[in-house]
C-alpha cells in the first residue's frame, strides 16, 4: 500500500520519462534480436514461393546474402525504439490511473484487476498503433521488394515518399491502419496481462517484492508473454501484412480490411491466417524476453 501511494505521489512527468526511457532501451533490444525472424515471417505471409520457414531462410541467404536478414532495419531500429517506449509509457500511465481510481473506491485494495491490466495494455497498443502502422508498412515494403537492380525503393525515406504519393498519407503510408489498431489492442492487452499475471503470481507465491524476482525469471515470463501475444493476435497480423504489401491502382487486390479477411479465408481457410506462425513464435520468445528483461532491469537501475 505504501509503495503504491509513494508511486502515485511521485512527479508524473519524471515517472513518465523513466517509463519512456526504459521502453526505448527495450525496443532497441527487440529489433536487434528479432529482425532476422521478422523478414522470414513477412515473406511467408506475403508470398507463396516458400514451402516453410527453413526454406525461406535458406533462399534469402543464398540469393540475397546474410545482410538481407537485416533489410529495413534502420526504420524499426529508430521507430520500434519509439514504439516500445510509447507502449510502456502508455501502459504505466493507464495503470497508474486505474490504481488511483481503485484507491479512491477502496483504499485497502488499490491494485489492478486483470481486466484492468488488459485494458491498460490495450490502451498502450492503440496509442502505439499510430506510430507502428507506418513504420511497419515501410519495413514490409523494404522486406518484400525485388532484390538488386529491380528494387522499388532506395531506402526508408524514399519508401515513405513513394507510399505517400499514392492517394495521400492516410491511404498510402497509413494503409492497413484499421487492422493495425485491432492487432495492437489485442496483442498488447494480452502481452501486458500475461506478464503482470506471472510476475504478480511469482511475487505472491514466494512472498517477495517484484523487484526481488531474479532477472532470469523476468526474461522467462517476458518470453512466455511474447508467445501469448502472437497466439492472441496473429490472424490480424497476417491481414495487415497482406494489405501493406498489396499493390496500388490496378494492381490492388484488397479493397478493404474486410475484403482481405474474406479473400484470405477463401484462399486457404483457417490455415491461411496462421501462415508463418512457426518463425513468429520462435522469434517471440527471445525478443519478448529481452524486451521485458531490459525494461525491468533499466527501471530498477533508474528508480
Amino acid at each position: 500500500m505504501a509503495d503504491i501511494a509513494a508511486e502515485l505521489e511521485e512527479g508524473g512527468m519524471v515517472r513518465t520519462m523513466k517509463d519512456l526511457f526504459a521502453g526505448a532501451a527495450g525496443g532497441v533490444a527487440q529489433v536487434l534480436l528479432g529482425q532476422p525472424f521478422d523478414i522470414v515471417k513477412v515473406r511467408l505471409q506475403t508470398t507463396t514461393q516458400y514451402a516453410n520457414a527453413l526454406e525461406a531462410a535458406k533462399t534469402i541467404y543464398a540469393k540475397e546474402g546474410p545482410l538481407a536478414f537485416y533489410k529495413g532495419t534502420l526504420t524499426p531500429l529508430i521507430g520500434i525504439g519509439a514504439c516500445v517506449s510509447v507502449q510502456f509509457g502508455a501502459f504505466h500511465e493507464a495503470r497508474r490511473r486505474f490504481e488511483a481510481a481503485n484507491t479512491r473506491k477502496d483504499p485497502l485494495s488499490p491494485g489492478l484487476s486483470y481486466a484492468q491490466y488488459y485494458g491498460a495494455g490495450a490502451f498502450a497498443g492503440v496509442a502505439n498503433s499510430f506510430i507502428s502502422g507506418p513504420i511497419e508498412h515501410v519495413r514490409i515494403r523494404l522486406q518484400t521488394q525485388p532484390h538488386g537492380a529491380n528494387r522499388l525503393y532506395s531506402g526508408p525515406l524514399d519508401c515513405v515518399r513513394k507510399l505517400s504519393s499514392h492517394e495521400g498519407v492516410l491511404k498510402g503510408l497509413y494503409r492497413g491502419e484499421a487492422v493495425t489498431v485491432l492487432r495492437e489492442a489485442q496483442a498488447y492487452g494480452v502481452w501486458f496481462l500475461s506478464f503482470e499475471y506471472m510476475m504478480n503470481s511469482d511475487a505472491a507465491r514466494n512472498r517477495i517484492a517484484r523487484s526481488e524476482i531474479p532477472s532470469w525469471k523476468v526474461a522467462w515470463y517476458g518470453g512466455l508473454a511474447g508467445e501469448a501475444l502472437w497466439l492472441a493476435s496473429y490472424p490480424f497480423d497476417v491481414v495487415k501484412s497482406k494489405m501493406q504489401s498489396d499493390g496500388f491502382g490496378a494492381e490492388k487486390k484488397y479493397r478493404s480490411m474486410r475484403d482481405c479477411f474474406a479473400q484470405t479465408w477463401r484462399a486457404g481457410g483457417m490455415g491461411a491466417f496462421w501462415k508463418g506462425i512457426g518463425p513468429t513464435l520462435l522469434r517471440a520468445m527471445p525478443v519478448s524476453a529481452g524486451t521485458f528483461a531490459v525494461v525491468e532491469m533499466t527501471m530498477r537501475a533508474i528508480n
